[in-house]
């Protein structure tokens, strides 16, 4: 708490498991006077944690009903040990602090809300890019259909075009009317994959029973309440079992495999007390939390890292270059290598995964192999030796009019270097 610069805003709501109590005689800078029961050796604590902090116990400043101050409920006692404070500077920013009656939290304990009006600067809207759903490829039917209509947009030509911008635009949009686009949001993965809609109706009758006997403490409404917390729990059990089974029998599949890691991805989450992190500390430890801080360290962090000295290697002086005849790049070489590139990777700015020429087949192969070798005859290649190992390195382009647009084919520039190891 005390290496949090002065200027930030800081809530804390936590289980403090002490009793500040009613009044506030002594104590008015940092609490109210409208708490539960008498203070305690752990409320004390509290309150002076509150004055070296300069902050104040939000709930005690709110005058409510007893049952809207309660924060634990365990058999006959009721008090309260769950506390919002805030810096007190901060106070006025807030309206309402209560318990809602009727919700759990956690076993034993209700919940806290606390309204707060806040000043805040508009933040531009992050731009939704929608994606082509090229997954849809690794069906067949789909496959097909994507090949027949991708002709029919070729004019019924067999083969590819032998220009990059003009296939290149035509297989995107043959893929966004074929397949479909996404939303563009990002998919959750949430760990109460296995939920259903008996088990969300359930679950809305426990809570509407748990609020009629929280405003009628009868045996009757007891009762009800307690069968249906049973059937939630035997309609939840069932429901994780059956999903579960579902999962099972897919595990030797691809997808299934996926399902399984995006589940342990999102148990890792779950396990993490923050999700996402947007502070960093610097070099003396300081916690940053402002975007221009925070940006200012990472940019220092990258300029020392990429610009770090270190020894060089010796290298044998006099050594001259050779300039190596290259043959031409064969179509076996293409297959070879599109067989070694995996599916499922995010594509680059082309917008073209690998899944659509191995798609088209015999027609990628024989655009990709006239591309690769039209691309080659650009490069001016020497070949540097240094033992036993050759490094390729690509010195210019070759200046001639209408060059292919190289930042344009990523999946292509992905395959070029899988040939070239082949080939030197």
């Amino acid at each position: 708490m005390e290496s949090i610069p002065t200027g930030e805003r800081v809530v804390i709501g936590a289980d403090f498991n002490g009793h500040v109590g009613e009044g506030n005689t002594g104590d008015e800078e940092v609490m109210g006077k409208f708490g539960v029961k008498e203070r305690n050796l752990e409320g004390q604590m509290v309150v002076d944690f509150a004055k070296r902090m300069d902050m104040g116990v939000v709930n005690t400043y709110f005058q409510k009903t007893e049952e809207h101050r309660v924060t634990y409920k365990s058999g006959g006692r009721r008090t309260q040990v769950d506390y919002i404070l805030c810096k007190r500077g901060n106070l006025k920013e807030i309206s309402d602090c209560k318990v809602v009656v009727g919700e759990s939290v956690a076993r034993q304990h209700r919940m806290v809300v606390c309204r707060m009006t806040l000043m805040v600067c508009k933040t531009k809207r992050s731009k939704i890019e929608k994606k082509t759903k090229w997954w849809k490829l690794k069906k067949e039917e789909c496959c097909e259909e994507f090949r027949q209509k991708l002709r029919q947009a070729l004019g019924g030509q067999v083969v590819l075009p032998d220009d990059w911008e003009t296939t290149a635009e035509v297989i995107r949009e043959t893929g966004r009317k074929v397949l479909g686009v996404s939303s563009g949001r990002r998919k959750e993965d949430k760990e109460t994959w296995w939920w259903n809609e008996e088990v969300q109706y359930s679950i809305q009758r426990k809570r509407l029973a748990k609020k009629k006997w929280d405003m009628d403490r009868t045996e009757e409404n007891r009762q009800e309440y307690k069968e249906l917390q049973r059937r939630v729990k035997r309609e939840v059990s069932k429901a994780k079992q059956k999903a579960y089974e579902e999962l099972y029998t897919r595990l030797d599949t691809r997808e299934g495999e996926k399902d399984l890691y995006r589940l342990a991805r999102q148990r890792d989450r779950d396990g993490k007390d923050v999700q996402q992190v947007r502070v960093i500390k610097d070099r003396d430890g300081r916690v940053l939390t402002s975007e221009e801080s925070v940006q200012r360290r990472w940019k220092e962090y990258f300029e020392e890292l990429m610009n770090e000295e270190n020894e060089r290697e010796k290298r044998v002086k006099g050594v001259n270059s050779v300039e190596q005849k290259v043959d031409k790049i064969r179509k076996d070489e293409v297959r070879k290598a599109l067989k070694r590139m995996k599916s499922g990777k995010a594509v680059g700015p082309d917008d073209i995964p690998v899944e659509v020429w191995k798609c088209l087949g015999e027609a990628a192969v024989e655009f990709l192999a006239n591309l690769f070798n039209r691309v080659l005859e650009t490069l001016l290649s020497c070949l540097f030796f240094k033992g036993e190992k050759r490094v390729v390195q690509c010195v210019a382009f070759d200046t001639v009019s209408k060059p292919y647009s190289m930042a344009g084919l990523t999946t292509v520039l992905y395959t070029f270097p899988l040939i070239l190891a082949d080939i030197f």
